[in-house]
């Protein structure tokens, strides 16, 4: 007799792998690639480009029953020419693009349709709007001083036609079905949706149903030109979460709605089923709490939008769709198990494009890891720039990126384990050359040994554990740890090849005390941790190690020169430093900006405000959280060697885990 465990059992999701329907469409399989947005992936005439082709096509070839194209402009829209594809501005271009693109996702039995978006309204991004319009006179989200005009009752019926339009290009090239880019993360058609941004009097404001008139009309008329077995689904936001003008509600947070609550969410999901759509893609949040619809590893959970996702089901007949870190066993039974038809995956299918086809074969440890981190893909949206991985640097130039066969297999030595020399080794090892990797520590990891140690961040922990799976596979890979490289072994003539990857070391001035200690040293429970706590650094590591601390109860201080945390706006993904900054006084966490360390006497530090005056902060542990120097111990054979070198990761440029893992994967790939 076979016993099936309990973790086997919340391993199979074979559901997961039954054939759905969408209107009159079928999909093989009930996984899907959510949509995302193709800055910077369109060619000049509004097709897609070659870039864009291969990514997709790669997911279909990974085993996703549909993909969710775009999303892509109309002409008439409110985002900057020639940003993303548009089905209107060459439509014959568009066609074609389309075409080639489709055939090959179709080859794969993938159903593919196109999500059309209107842009972003007031939410857009200083200098990345068009128009400058909204529902009615707004403020924009990031720069108050900005004022986007309403809209005129032309330009709005203008509008939906460019839609209807859109639809039908679409139909014609190929695609299986449209989604409507709607009532969704505080985009245009989402304030119109909104009483609080709509203040209109005409028949697009007042009612819910006229502050959803335009995209009921969209889909009547998509159905009208295109048929209504046609189907078209709605990108849709249940609730809000929007706590007042650009503060967001927190998890768990009691506040009034200012936005659209739940039961008004739920009014408007049967209004959209009335109305002919045929599905609804939910989740939850907008520009103004940004961090909902693109959720940091500080929600520290999969699955946020399972709860928004079975309400809207209990309230309509059409299929339900929901993502939201959905590459885990429990959080996808969790969604079938109360009634959602669609598991959308976005940001884990540019981590793994395999990431159907593992989770059939239940090879779950194989799947790379996404780690919300949002450096590759949310953060480059951000700066104009298409979107990537910061795991998976393939991702969105997978031709270019491709790995071939060398033609001389070459003995590799690889000076230290962390992020940039464990993708070398790895990058190395799948192209067939031979690979030795010296770790002095007994861990490998690098910097993610200590940067993975708060609850909130297991997925840099899932990692390494990846990193260590995959080369642990490879007969041509040899990991040696507790190993210090030497000079003798860079010079040893058995290596053709050597790559240091030694990272970084903390930067640590003199204060004056010897009692201070780093914030891998608090990490990695190094010492022991007084009640009170200081610490000196508001970067992302000083602001992640006050969390932790705080979450075991810590009093917890932070000290920093700057006006800001984390280097301020457009260091890093604005979703992630939303968060971050609203959960540092969220956790009663005291933060001190402009304020300069002056001495530290003991564990008491001396501080200088922005007006001169000084001050005594008393606490019982002083960390130091100032930032990373490169750790090239090898500088000097790096410039005298006759063989071919390479220096990566923080040893080169102290940076992020993206940009190891970037640096290492561009040499390795030609080596």
């Amino acid at each position: 007799m076979v016993i099936v465990t309990e973790d086997v059992k919340k391993r199979n999701v074979s559901r997961l792998f039954t054939p759905a329907k969408i209107g009159g469409l079928t999909i093989n399989n009930r996984t899907v690639m959510a949509p995302l947005g193709l800055v910077s992936y369109s060619d000049d005439q509004g097709g897609f480009n070659k870039n864009a082709q291969d990514m997709y096509i790669r997911r279909a070839k990974g085993g996703v029953g549909m993909i969710t194209v775009g999303l892509i402009g109309c002409d008439y829209v409110d985002f900057a020419d020639g940003s993303v594809p548009c089905a209107i501005k060459n439509p014959l271009v568009f066609m074609n693009t389309s075409k080639e693109m489709l055939d090959k996702i179709h080859s794969y039995g993938t159903k593919a349709i196109c999500m059309i978006s209107a842009g972003s309204g007031r939410s857009s991004f200083p200098g990345a709007s068009k128009q400058k319009w909204a529902p009615s006179e707004n403020e924009n989200r990031f720069d108050p001083k900005q004022i986007h005009r309403a809209m005129t009752h032309d330009e709005i019926t203008h509008m939906i036609e460019d839609f209807v339009k859109s639809a039908v290009i679409c139909q014609q090239s190929g695609f299986d079905g449209i989604e409507i880019h709607a009532v969704h993360e505080g985009y245009l058609f989402d304030q119109f949706a909104m009483s609080l941004f709509n203040r209109r009097t005409d028949e697009y404001g007042g009612s819910l149903e006229n502050r959803l008139r335009i995209v009921t009309d969209i889909v009547k008329g998509i159905k009208a030109q295109c048929g209504e077995d046609f189907p078209v689904s709605i990108r849709f936001s249940l609730k809000s979460f929007i706590k007042e003008l650009r503060v967001g509600g927190m998890p768990g947070e009691k506040f009034e709605e200012k936005g659209r609550d739940i039961s008004e969410g739920l009014e408007a999901a049967k209004i959209l089923e009335a109305a002919g759509y045929d599905m609804l893609n939910v989740d939850a949040g907008t520009y103004d709490a940004w961090f909902w619809n693109h959720p940091p590893m500080y929600f520290n959970k999969k699955g946020i939008y399972n709860t928004f996702g079975a309400q809207v089901k209990e309230a309509v007949n059409i299929p339900v769709g929901v993502a939201g870190r959905m590459d885990d066993p429990e959080v996808i039974n969790d969604a079938l198990d109360q009634g959602i038809d669609l598991i959308e995956f976005g940001r884990p299918l540019l981590a793994d494009p395999d990431l159907p086809n593992k989770i059939k074969a239940d090879a779950w440890e194989d799947i790379r890891p996404c780690i919300s981190c949002q450096d590759g893909c949310l953060a480059r949206l951000e700066h104009g720039l298409p979107f990537s991985c910061t795991v998976n640097p393939a991702t969105g130039r997978e031709a270019e990126y491709r790995l071939t066969v060398p033609l001389e297999k070459k003995n590799i030595l690889i000076i230290g384990g962390g992020p940039a020399g464990l993708e070398t080794a790895w990058i190395s090892g799948k192209r067939g050359h031979n690979v030795t990797l010296m770790e002095e520590t007994s861990e490998l990891g690098g910097e993610l040994v200590p940067g993975s140690a708060p609850d909130f961040k297991s997925n840099d922990r899932e990692l390494i554990e990846w990193f260590k799976r995959q080369l642990s596979n490879m007969g041509n890979v040899e990991i040696k740890l507790n190993s210090a490289a030497t000079k003798k072994d860079f010079n040893d003539n058995a290596f053709d090849t050597i790559v240091v990857a030694t990272g970084s070391k903390p930067i640590i001035p003199d204060f004056g005390s010897n009692q201070m200690i780093t914030a891998a040293d608090v990490l990695l429970k190094k010492t022991e941790i007084g009640n009170h706590v200081t610490i000196i650094g508001g970067g992302l590591v000083g602001c992640e190690t006050a969390l932790m601390l705080k979450k075991q109860g810590k009093d917890v201080s932070i000290v920093e020169m700057r006006d800001d945390i984390c280097g301020g706006v457009g260091k890093m993904s604005f979703a992630n430093y939303q968060m971050l900054k609203q959960l540092i006084p969220y956790n009663n966490i005291d933060l001190k900006l402009n304020t300069k360390v002056d001495s530290v006497d003991g564990t008491n530090v001396i501080v200088e405000t922005s007006d001169g005056n000084k001050q005594t902060i008393n606490s019982d542990t002083v960390v130091c959280a100032l930032g990373y120097k490169p750790n090239n111990i090898f500088s000097d054979l790096l410039s005298t060697s006759g063989k071919e070198t390479y220096l990566l990761g923080d040893s080169r440029h102290v940076d992020n885990i993206m940009q190891a893992i970037w640096d290492a994967y561009a040499v390795a790939k030609d080596i």
